[in-house]
């Protein structure tokens, strides 16, 4: 991050970090893209967008696992 003392850096919104979990799930990313999130989101942000993303995904396999086994 390179700043300038005046600068203040924009602030990124929690669907901005969902969405970046998710794509780093599906394991695809542009760089750009990449880099507006490394500039924008904070490391909380993107940690509790990563335990929520993979919660969801644990519930998810759960509920086909008992769809197929029912």
């Amino acid at each position: 991050m390179n700043q300038k003392s005046g600068e203040k850096r924009a602030k990124g919104t929690f669907l901005q970090a969902m969405k970046a979990v998710s794509w780093a799930f599906f394991g695809v990313r542009r760089q750009s893209d990449h880099d507006n999130d490394a500039e924008t989101l904070s490391i909380g942000q993107v940690v509790i967008a990563g335990i929520l993303g993979a919660a969801i995904f644990v519930a998810c396999i759960l509920m086909l696992v008992k769809l197929v086994t029912s």
